[in-house]
């Protein structure tokens, strides 16, 4: 599916490529501004996180032939090094935190077992 104007022009796939980009930028920006919001937490709502998008950095590095360091890979997206932002921004998940991800996590895996 491609981005079109208001004015119903497709938008090109340089261009494309460049607001994908900037959206990525915009994410980890956002992330970086909500340090509050826990890895546990996107995870139990979003089924992703931080460290998800670290991967797949990763991961598409790997599809286009790139040796991606996964150390570099948490420092672009959590903006430090992991384990600095970790022992500042991220306490231990509380047994609460760790129930609603065990469910959250048997209801997404309910749903691949329907789905397939």
């Amino acid at each position: 599916m491609s981005i079109a104007t208001k004015q119903g022009k497709q938008v090109g796939e340089r261009e494309e490529l460049e607001l994908e980009a900037a959206v990525l930028r915009r994410l980890l920006r956002h992330f970086d501004e909500r340090k509050d919001v826990q890895n546990i937490e996107l995870m139990i709502l979003a089924g992703f996180c931080r460290n998800c998008l670290s991967k797949w950095l990763v991961e598409e590095g790997r599809e286009r032939g790139l040796d991606v360091d996964m150390d570099s890979a948490r420092e672009k997206v959590y903006g430090m090094p992991y384990d600095q932002w970790k022992a500042q921004h991220q306490p231990q998940a509380t047994p609460e935190q760790l129930a609603r991800y065990e469910a959250a996590e048997k209801a997404k895996a309910k749903t691949k077992t329907k789905g397939s």
